[in-house]
């Protein structure tokens, strides 16, 4: 397992407690502290883990009603709390941490929903985030810009 997806392992983990423990202003910092700890002590990237978990939780309402947006049928306080964290930490990768690429963070999100997540936690996160990224790519969102598929440039036919 690579320090990054750990790293991400751990910032779910710890989001879920605060999730499931009421989300108490302040708390979320001793849990992830405390989760470095226990699960992955001397972990290179603890730093990525914190900064991971107090984004999503600065940015908690905006996260939510994204979720909310792009999946209107699932209220949030329905959606699993692994589901739900999962999603947090991708829209939050996806959408406002510049130096993550976002297939990455598509496809991290993917692997923690199906590592941690139910039978369709994968193809849920999937579908949401994906969704998320399309219209960042058809709105020429500045973190996509660059992702865009280039067509190859046509060469000349020599004879």
């Amino acid at each position: 397992m690579s320090n990054r997806h750990l790293a991400r392992t751990v910032a779910m983990q710890s989001l879920y407690e605060w999730d499931f423990k009421g989300k108490k202003e302040g708390e979320l910092s001793a849990i992830t502290e405390k989760n470095l700890k226990n699960l992955a002590p001397g972990l290179a990237e603890s730093e990525f883990v914190v900064k991971l978990a107090l984004g999503v939780e600065e940015h908690l309402a905006d996260i939510d009603k994204t979720i909310q947006g792009y999946a209107p049928e699932w209220p949030i306080d329905q959606i699993t709390t692994v589901d739900r964290n999962v999603l947090r930490i991708g829209i939050f990768e996806l959408t406002l941490e510049t130096s993550i690429p976002p297939k990455v963070a598509i496809n991290e999100a993917i692997e923690l929903a199906k590592s941690f997540g139910g039978a369709s936690s994968g193809k849920f996160v999937n579908g949401v985030l994906g969704s998320i990224y399309k219209d960042m790519v058809e709105q020429g969102h500045p973190k996509v810009k660059d992702d865009k598929q280039v067509a190859p440039k046509s060469e000349k036919n020599s004879i």
